[in-house]
């Protein structure tokens, strides 16, 4: 009787060890069908895409903390003593106070967006000058310093806004949401074409970029501006920064499709949205980033079209160049890519 058991469960071992092999070389069968295997590389690109995502968004805007926000002080400083330390201690030592000579020229600062505030010790209650139109995450992290500073070290300020929101935009995100809404379309519609419209020539692809530009560029122009009211600027210079930002976008993942192919869009998704939306300021302004993503911010397509938008809607006056440039820079670059990269590869973002 032993042996009889013994036998059975040699029996069973043995046919658990001849299928075991057989299930691997079924998995692996599997795997190398183009289907299957297709279908395991789609999952694979879509895990690291929302790791991407989640890691940037939570580094970079979960827990937004004043990192030197530049601001001015106007009166003498040692008649009250107690108001620059509980602002300080207030914001964490985040801000970076320097005198100022007069109000009217710390009031140019904000309008020029050299500093964020404006503390001021003349007359009889200590004022604090804020501009949400800048950036609203700063304007309330100093609206909620400044009403801790309790009344023995001369609190509470007095807050004035200079550049309030409009209600249309009550947080300051519409110029964030339609540089993504400009993002998403520009490398979205390249994908898309790669997928609908295979074997497009290079010039054929360039004049969709253009159009799509062109097109999208108004569009959003015309949905923030005359239809929501979100963003009243000038509609020409909307206009041109929105298309701007498709472009940078779609030709960038144009360079990515002709280089890597069907993984393109990781590397377009990390710039442009797990760190580039992250970084821009848009939702979360650079004073309160995280180093490396105020860094990086100032550098990216996103970053600039955010603040040239900004600039547009409320500080008209005061438009800044470097945004102009950074993404005249990444146009320009993104097409020099492009182009090399097809003319090396003998292929385009549609054949690729």
């Amino acid at each position: 009787m032993p042996r009889t058991v013994e036998a059975d469960s040699a029996s069973t071992d043995g046919r658990r060890a001849a299928a075991e092999p057989r299930s691997r070389r079924r998995l692996a069968g599997l795997l190398t069908q183009p289907r299957y295997r297709n279908a395991v590389v789609v999952m694979a690109i879509a895990v690291t895409m929302v790791s991407m995502f989640a890691v940037s968004y939570t580094l970079a805007l979960g827990r937004p903390t004043p990192h030197d926000i530049p601001a001015a002080v106007v009166g003498h400083p040692a008649g009250r003593p107690g108001v620059i330390h509980a602002l300080e201690a207030a914001t964490g030592n985040g801000l970076r106070l320097t005198p100022d000579e007069s109000l009217a020229r710390a009031k140019a600062e904000i309008d020029e967006q050299r500093i964020y505030a404006a503390l001021v010790l003349t007359g009889s209650q200590p004022q604090l000058f804020v501009v949400s139109a800048a950036g609203t995450s700063v304007a309330r992290v100093l609206e909620q310093a400044a009403e801790a500073v309790p009344a023995r070290a001369g609190g509470p300020l007095r807050i004035v806004d200079l550049h309030p929101l409009p209600p249309t935009d009550p947080q300051g995100l519409a110029s964030f949401y339609a540089t993504l809404a400009a993002t998403i379309l520009g490398f979205v519609t390249m994908f898309q074409l790669r997928a609908n419209a295979e074997g497009l020539s290079l010039r054929a692809w360039l004049v969709c970029i253009v159009l799509l530009a062109l097109v999208g560029g108004l569009v959003l122009a015309l949905i923030t501006d005359p239809v929501l009211k979100a963003l009243r600027g000038p509609f020409p210079e909307l206009w041109a920064v929105l298309a701007a930002e498709v472009a940078a976008a779609a030709l960038f993942s144009s360079a990515m499709l002709t280089l890597v192919g069907r993984w393109a869009i990781i590397p377009t998704w990390g710039l442009f949205v797990a760190v580039g939306n992250a970084a821009s300021g848009g939702a979360v302004a650079p004073p309160l980033l995280p180093p490396f993503y105020r860094f990086v911010g100032r550098f990216l397509p996103n970053g600039a079209t955010v603040e040239t938008l900004r600039n547009a809607v409320y500080f008209t006056d005061h438009q800044h160049l470097e945004p102009f440039l950074v993404e005249a820079a990444w146009i320009a670059g993104a097409l020099v890519l492009l182009l090399i990269a097809a003319g090396r590869r003998r292929r385009t973002p549609g054949t690729g």
